[in-house]
């Protein structure tokens, strides 16, 4: 038999303990061998215990959840899931937990809730299976890494268009890439699995962080050198349309793999406008949405990219897409950027041909 996942819940409020420790107990293939109502209990709680995973509320008296999950991931690193309120204040908290080290991010349910933590055990799971693979900053510790790579100054974007989907480790992931495009990056359109709260708070971080300008989508946003797109959580897919002036279109539309916005439903958009004026990359993520989308892209001839194994935080959405076909070149993280550029330049091989 396989060994049950064993998990520690770390939270303030004794209703919010009970309700995760009673999701998570309806699955036979988790045990929760422990609670704590604060980081100090907790501490005490992950010495006796030795838990393979933590649910950990991102706010907390005296020391709040991030401050802790820091000292966890610098002295004894781990799966945590981190477990937050869906307003702006907690999207921030939650991708600066992503950015520390957190495997995931679970939204608090609102009232009313009919399925309250939906999914938390299946992550819980997929993250006691996940190996960490934190790049390390110059004082040794785990966190997001400064690119080692940097567009040439005579970089020119050839007319295409970069199509890149992510999911669980996709915040690293992204930053990672997006942080190595100059200012002049080809439009370039993302989706990633987020709340719908959080994207807009991930969307100005990354146009932080980065050279090109990044925005959330709106709805009839045109593509244009030197923007990035992402989708926006919520209730509608977003696909490209439109190819005398290519635009980001957010569709109604029934989840797709499980996810709306899906990745899937963007790449085949991508595949069907751009053909092989386009890269497609798919990043670390649970599951299999936009590995089917990335092979349609592949078959119309856009160059594909994949994440590969040692370098995802989870190896499911790449590993799908290399198992079909779809991926052209599987690749570490650190990679992936140099090469989006070196296909997407006006001398790379599919333009000399073209």
């Amino acid at each position: 038999m396989t060994a049950r996942t064993r998990v520690l819940v770390v939270d303030d409020s004794p209703t919010m303990r009970s309700l995760i420790r009673a999701v998570l107990r309806s699955d036979p293939g988790i045990e929760v061998v422990g609670e704590a109502a604060d980081a100090l209990e907790a501490r005490s709680a992950i010495k006796q215990l030795n838990p393979d995973v933590i649910t950990l509320d991102v706010e907390m008296p005296n020391m709040n959840g991030i401050e802790f999950l820091d000292k966890i991931m610098k002295l004894r690193p781990m799966p945590v899931i981190m477990v937050s309120t869906l307003t702006q204040r907690g999207a921030e908290a939650t991708l600066a937990a992503l950015e520390i080290g957190a495997f995931d991010c679970i939204g608090k349910p609102l009232p009313g809730d009919p399925k309250p933590f939906a999914g938390l055990a299946e992550t819980v799971k997929a993250a006691a299976r996940s190996q960490r693979h934190l790049p390390e900053l110059s004082n040794g510790q785990p966190g997001v890494a400064v690119p080692d790579y940097a567009a040439p100054s005579d970089y020119q974007p050839a007319r295409k268009i970069i199509a890149i989907g992510a999911s669980t480790g996709g915040v690293e992931a992204l930053i990672a890439v997006l942080t190595k495009f100059p200012a002049n990056c080809p439009p370039t359109v993302i989706t990633q699995h987020m709340p719908a709260t959080f994207t807009k708070s991930f969307a100005e971080r990354l146009n932080r962080l980065c050279a090109p300008q990044v925005k959330e989508a709106e709805d009839g946003d045109r593509l244009e050198i030197g923007r990035i797109y992402l989708a926006p959580g919520g209730d509608r897919h977003m696909e490209i349309s439109n190819p005398t002036a290519p635009r980001c279109m957010l569709m109604e539309g029934a989840p797709v793999n499980g996810h709306r916005p899906s990745v899937d439903v963007m790449f085949r958009s991508v595949a069907k406008l751009a053909g092989r004026k386009a890269v497609g990359v798919i990043l670390t993520g649970m599951g299999r949405d936009g590995a089917s989308g990335l092979l349609e892209m592949h078959k119309a001839g856009a160059t594909t990219i994949g994440q590969n194994e040692k370098t995802s935080v989870v190896y499911g959405m790449p590993r799908v897409a290399h198992e079909i076909g779809a991926v052209d070149f599987q690749l570490p993280l650190n990679q992936i950027g140099e090469e989006i550029l070196k296909s997407t330049t006006t001398t790379s091989r599919k333009d000399r041909v073209a």
